[in-house]
């Protein structure tokens, strides 16, 4: 595995802005120009956009080492092996799909924004059918409900991931819904940030090379680690 940057080359930033053109919805396809495969293969790499910048710079999780496809762009790689052991404290990132699933009527899986279903949940037992018409003041402000929906998502797959996350010192924030091109809500993101505690060192290995959550595709599930300090 390896982990790389990829970021426009020092004095062609310009150049690079003419070749990124990508939206929410293409950034997969585009960083696929650096991971060429057989048209069918499937995915084999988690990214996430590092936002703050004019131009985007990616982190990228892959099984092969990127290179890039022009002068414009250069991916920094280092092989890429935590080495975990039960007990070690780390501080994490991470940009997550939060979803819940749920069976329909009709039978079949269906995938639902936590906050959206937090809202829905809220309304149905107050016999309500927007939000607006919530007037009490106790109405949770969206703040509140996306730490409130977020940390419960995050820390019910805590055992899975192998870690125990500090919920204390938790910090969910940055919730975004993105839309598709007819305004139809495609997904939403949230950014956690915070400690953890390693309890199963493999289980949380396959986390950082295979990621967290549904949305990969958008650059969601990328699971950044550090040591503490």
């Amino acid at each position: 595995m390896y982990f790389s940057v990829i970021e426009p080359a020092a004095g062609r930033e310009r150049a690079a802005a003419h070749d990124w053109n990508a939206g929410a919805y293409q950034q997969h396809q585009w960083l696929w120009r650096f991971l060429p495969a057989p048209r069918g293969a499937p995915r084999n790499f988690v990214f996430r956009r590092h936002d703050g910048t004019d131009l985007p710079r990616f982190y990228v999780v892959s099984e092969a080492q990127p290179t890039s496809p022009t002068p414009n762009w250069m991916a920094r790689s280092k092989s890429y092996a935590p080495d975990l052991a039960v007990g070690d404290e780390l501080e994490f990132e991470l940009r997550a799909n939060p979803v819940i699933t749920t069976r329909g009527a009709d039978g079949r899986s269906h995938r639902h924004d936590v906050v959206m279903q937090a809202k829905k949940r809220l309304l149905a037992e107050r016999n309500l059918a927007r939000w607006a018409q919530w007037l009490d003041p106790e109405r949770p402000a969206l703040p509140d409900l996306v730490r409130r929906a977020g940390s419960a998502w995050l820390l019910a797959r805590a055992e899975k991931l192998g870690v125990d996350i500090d919920e204390d010192g938790l910090r969910v924030e940055a919730y975004n819904q993105h839309r598709g091109k007819s305004d139809e809500l495609r997904f939403s993101t949230i950014d956690f940030r915070g400690r953890l505690r390693v309890v199963d060192p493999a289980a949380l290995g396959r986390a950082l090379t295979n990621g967290v959550g549904h949305g990969k595709a958008f650059g969601c599930g990328l699971l950044l680690v550090r040591p503490l300090g």
